[in-house]
């Protein structure tokens, strides 16, 4: 860490006072699918891929098996513009294969295991292929500011911090729902045991949620489809499965504040959606609190600015839309109550929301997110990924990296540009690790029963590392922050920010809690932004010395990447704007590591077979 001369002593009770006073409009800009070490395991400061020797970083040397049945040690290798490292192929990141890859060895994560399990997966009659090798070699290859320089350069100039984990072993929809829940449905599993996941979680309905079931809510069995799905979703010969209604406490009930109440009389099934939470409405509509905005903003929801995008005919209206993960949509108290859905918009409501000043004058929480495709027309620089990946939500297998971070970029100017500058806080983060190496062991706060494959009592939080900054005219400068949390963090933070009661402290969710520990013999098994230890709350990414008044905050131009860089093409980009002109030595060039890129390696190893 680095502090600044200048910084007062102030509690952390005066820190949180301070950022009420300054802080309206928080800002969660939420991309998919990154470990920390993938992206920022070379950033100087931060615990990264060489902050110790290779023998005591976890995992650093883990087995692949060759063509010819011998085995070898692969390590972490970076990978950049000359190995199309913007567009590469998706790994597992399901339930099963994230505990498998972090192999827990009595009851511990070695970290070990990233290379050896996504190969396995591609074995033929037990032996290794080509594409089988490629896809381990490709959990070990990382990034720096030559692939993602917007993002390096607000980690820079801003707050990194690098010990914030996944709150849940599982892929993106878990990531969306413990964001705005700080849990997945563990209370739920409690208080409605039958709905538990079945096997080990990798498919199907089930609490807590572990894998990418769609929403119920807008899909072919909700007979009222009030919200939208992708079409391709149910389409032709794929069916994707349905999730259980979600029925826990979460941000939209607490943001609801003293009007809650009144606001649940519009349910359209009350009885299924708020049995769960009765308790917890009447507290919150008991404590008086002002109600406070919120908005979920993400591409394809609606009709997008670009119909090439986003086509507006009866078969591809939000094809760009990943139902997934929209968090909100899977709670019925959200997607049956028009009041309540009314803030499910699109990306592009968000722009302009945000350039015409439409958002609350008394502030709220914003989460932003894109998609399947790019509302700014952009396309990568490589010709061969060109008609696949242009979305620009980061996920590995549709996304190109640098359309992704053009898109927060985009995100963060428009923030910087409007009135809403001043009283703001950003938050950039990602659902999940994807599946990559990262080597930091997590925290073991929860576990769960697992009756498939792994027949076991199987990690359920913490998962790896994901990255996360916090932009702010308040921040910490060129700071990097150890403090360890969780997706929880970001719940906890507007819990005390706003004023709001913790998930974890209302009625309902502290009885479901109490019986968990009673049946499962769990501490921790409901909402983390209370009552949980290792979960910080964000608030040490914010400077005293700015909060109090001694120096000034930091003036929207510190935050703006010029928009002659952000709207550039990509493939113009690519080459003329890195880690030199971002002003970052990764920490692997400053030690003179020579980087040992597999003479087999494929970004792209199902998408393009064999072609590298």
């Amino acid at each position: 860490m680095t502090g600044h001369d200048a910084e007062p002593h102030l509690s952390h009770r005066q820190i949180v006072a301070l950022l009420r006073q300054h802080i309206k409009y928080i800002f969660v800009l939420y991309q998919e699918n990154r470990s920390f070490d993938s992206y920022f395991g070379t950033f100087p400061g931060a615990d990264g891929l060489f902050s110790q020797p290779p023998a005591q970083t976890p995992g650093f040397y883990q087995r692949i098996v060759n063509l010819n049945g011998t085995v070898s040690q692969i390590h972490p290798f970076r990978i950049g513009p000359g190995q199309d490292a913007a567009d590469t192929d998706d790994v597992d990141h399901s339930h099963p294969m994230i505990v498998e890859k972090m192999n827990f060895v009595n009851g511990r994560p070695r970290m070990n295991r990233y290379a050896e399990s996504e190969e396995e997966k591609y074995f033929q009659n037990g032996a290794p292929t080509l594409m089988a090798k490629q896809f381990g070699e490709l959990t070990m290859a990382y990034e720096d500011c030559n692939t993602v320089p917007f993002l390096w350069r607000f980690a820079d100039r801003f707050t990194l911090m690098d010990h914030i984990f996944q709150l849940v072993t599982g892929p993106s929809t878990p990531g969306n729902l413990d964001i705005i829940a700080a849990q997945t449905g563990v209370t739920q599993w409690i208080e409605h045991p039958e709905q538990g996941y079945a096997g080990n979680g990798a498919s199907g309905p089930g609490e807590p949620v572990v894998n990418d079931s769609d929403p119920f809510w807008g899909s072919p069995y909700d007979w009222q489809r009030k919200v939208p799905v992708n079409p391709y979703d149910f389409g032709g010969d794929y069916q994707t499965t349905v999730q259980y209604n979600q029925t826990y406490a979460s941000l939209p009930l607490t943001l609801a504040g003293r009007s809650l109440a009144d606001v649940a009389k519009d349910d359209a099934l009350p009885q299924e959606d708020l049995g769960d939470v009765r308790g917890d409405i009447a507290e919150i509509t008991a404590t008086g609190h002002m109600p406070i905005a919120w908005r979920w903003y993400e591409e394809g929801f609606d009709h997008e600015p670009k119909d090439s995008v986003d086509p507006v005919d009866a078969s591809g209206l939000h094809a760009s839309y990943i139902t997934h993960h929209n968090g909100p949509q899977y709670f019925g108290y959200v997607s049956n109550n028009p009041k309540m859905r009314g803030n499910l918009r699109g990306l592009g409501d968000f722009f302009r929301d945000v350039k015409d000043g439409r958002l609350p004058m008394k502030g709220g929480v914003f989460y932003v997110k894109g998609g399947y495709g790019n509302i700014a027309g952009l396309r990568p620089v490589d010709p061969h990924a060109q008609d696949v990946f242009v979305g620009d939500d980061d996920h590995p297998g549709y996304s190109d990296a640098m359309i992704s971070e053009a898109m927060v970029a985009r995100a963060v100017d428009a923030i910087a540009m409007s009135r809403y500058w001043k009283q703001s806080a950003i938050i950039i983060t990602w659902d999940d690790s994807e599946g990559d190496y990262d080597h930091v062991p997590p925290p073991l706060l929860a576990t769960h029963p697992d009756t498939g494959v792994l027949k076991a009592t199987v990690p359920l939080s913490d998962g790896p590392r994901v990255p996360l900054i916090v932009i702010s005219p308040f921040a910490r400068v060129h700071y990097v922050d150890h403090s360890v949390g969780s997706h929880a963090s970001v719940v906890k933070f507007i819990d005390h920010v706003l004023g709001l009661i913790p998930l974890a402290k209302l009625p309902n969710e502290l009885a479901a809690r109490k019986l968990g520990e009673k049946v499962e013999h769990e501490k921790y098994l409901g909402p983390q932004d209370a009552l949980t230890p290792e979960v910080n709350d964000l608030t040490s990414a914010f400077d005293p010395a700015r909060l109090s008044g001694r120096i000034k905050p930091l003036p929207a131009s510190y935050a703006i990447i010029p928009l002659k860089l952000v709207d550039t093409q990509p493939s113009e980009l690519s080459g003329l704007y890195g880690c030199r002109q971002v002003g970052i030595i990764p920490t692997d060039r400053q030690l003179g590591i020579h980087n040992e890129i597999p003479m087999d390696f494929n970004p792209r190893p199902k998408t393009e077979p064999s072609s590298y």
